[in-house]
């Protein structure tokens, strides 16, 4: 993330993207395959790593992420188009999606920000303890589903809704895109406009 000023001397949060050319790689249709869709190869991979069947659906190119974006009426794009940042401009509403950084198996009060146990009158360990979970009544004996509880926490897809395009940078193939957007340096963040 970084911020940026506009011409009226207003800062704004950004997260930076690198956003490559992508490639169509299949379209889809209702009379095939039921719906449409475009799917698009982003990124290089070697082709020694990708099998035989691989090589022949990706006739255009030797992708290492193949996304595929559902579209409403008939697509205007065929195999081995190019997609560039042309598509974007200031002031577009975009949906961000990506998938958050990995946190490992953390205990309740960072997961799901219980407030543990008292921290005197003769209290040992129990700060960080979850405390009852529960057990006869109405649970009838056994831990209900759902229950929150330690376990891996993060590693899930987030979608940011609404975000605004700040600025397009395209000879260095950016995209400044306002407010934070889930994942780590590096992470494969998908940008759909509206």
């Amino acid at each position: 993330m970084t911020q940026v000023f506009d011409d009226k001397g207003v800062v704004h949060p950004v997260t930076v993207l690198k956003a490559g050319p992508v490639v169509v790689t299949q379209v889809k249709s209702v009379p095939v395959d039921g719906y449409t869709a475009v799917q698009v190869g982003f990124g290089e991979k070697a082709k020694k790593n990708i099998n035989k069947p691989e090589q022949g659906h990706m006739k255009s190119g030797s992708f290492r992420y193949l996304r595929e974006f559902r579209i409403d009426g008939e697509p205007t794009l065929a195999v081995g188009d190019t997609i560039d940042l042309s598509i974007f401009s200031v002031g577009d509403m975009v949906t961000v999606s990506s998938i958050s950084k990995g946190k490992g198996f953390q205990g309740v009060v960072k997961r799901h920000g219980f407030k543990g146990g008292p921290r005197s009158h003769g209290q040992k360990h129990s700060e960080r303890e979850p405390g009852s979970i529960g057990g006869a009544g109405r649970d009838g004996g056994r831990v209900a589903k759902g229950k929150r509880m330690a376990g891996r926490m993060g590693g899930d897809r987030i979608t940011s809704k609404g975000l605004t395009v700040v600025s397009v940078k395209s000879e260095t193939g950016e995209v400044f895109v306002r407010g934070a957007i889930a994942g780590r340096r590096g992470t494969l963040v998908e940008v759909v406009g509206k």
